[in-house]
C-alpha cells in the first residue's frame, strides 16, 4: 500500500452541519470517501491509501482540481482506494461535499 498525503489551501469552508460523512465503497475500480471537519478553515486535509502505486502526481491534480471547484475548506478527508480512475475519484469527492453539506447534525 502507498500513502499519500495532502494539505491544499481551500478558499471556500464547505458549508452545512454535518460533522463526518462516508461515501462509495472500497472495491475493485472504486474507493471509499470519508470526511470530517478537524482542519483548519482555509485549508483541506487528505490522507490516501491506495495499492496503485507511483500515481502522486495524478492524485494531486485531481485533489487540486476538487479544492478549486468545491467548498472544502475545514475538510480532513480520508479516502481507502481499490483502484479507481480520476473521474471516479472526483465523483466521490464531490458527492461526500454534497453529503456533508446536508442539513442533519
Amino acid at each position: 500500500m502507498e500513502r499519500l498525503t495532502f494539505t491544499l489551501a481551500a478558499a471556500k469552508q464547505a458549508g452545512g452541519l454535518r460533522q463526518q460523512a462516508i461515501i462509495g465503497v472500497v472495491a475493485s475500480g472504486n474507493l471509499e470517501v470519508m470526511l470530517e471537519r478537524s482542519a483548519p478553515s482555509g485549508t483541506c486535509t487528505f490522507e490516501i491509501e491506495t495499492a496503485a502505486h507511483g500515481f502522486g502526481a495524478v492524485w494531486e491534480a485531481v485533489l487540486n482540481d476538487f479544492v478549486a471547484r468545491r467548498a472544502a475548506g475545514g475538510l480532513r478527508i480520508t479516502i481507502n482506494d481499490g483502484g479507481a480512475r480520476p473521474d471516479t475519484v472526483a465523483l466521490r469527492l464531490a458527492q461526500g461535499v454534497r453529503l456533508i453539506e446536508g442539513d442533519e447534525a
